[in-house]
């Protein structure tokens, strides 16, 4: 469904020290810049950019927003937290564990980046 997602940043260099953290928990690769010095994260066909705003007004967060990223089970989902809060993440909501409440049970830990982008590592526990 998805072609990308991208997510301002007002600082790059501290956004790839970021998501080269939470990323590597995944197996993904290192970020890498392109030519007009965006951030670009190419993993298991999907795509994950980071960017300063092209219109030169600061970077803001999306105000409901979050982004999911589905791990393997909920130790991956416990790596990718840790690795997110050494990295000037910071833990927000429940602590990460099992949510219940919908169609099945999801092992969940949420973050916000450090320029505020709220996201979610996801696991689908069997029921």
């Amino acid at each position: 469904m998805f072609s990308h997602i991208m997510v301002g940043s007002n600082d790059i260099a501290r956004a790839k020290t970021f998501y080269d953290a939470i990323f590597a928990e995944l197996g993904a690769k290192a970020g890498v810049f392109d030519p007009k010095g965006r951030l670009i994260y190419v993993h298991d066909r999907a795509l994950f950019m980071v960017t300063k705003p092209i219109d030169g007004a600061p970077a803001t967060v999306a105000n409901g927003g979050t982004i999911g990223f589905r791990m393997s089970d909920a130790a991956q989902v416990d790596r990718w937290h840790a690795a997110g809060v050494a990295h000037g993440g910071v833990s927000i909501e429940d602590p990460p564990g099992v949510r219940h409440g919908g169609p099945r049970p999801l092992y969940l830990a949420y973050l916000r980046d450090p320029d505020g982008n709220k996201l979610c590592g996801v696991h689908y526990v069997k029921a």
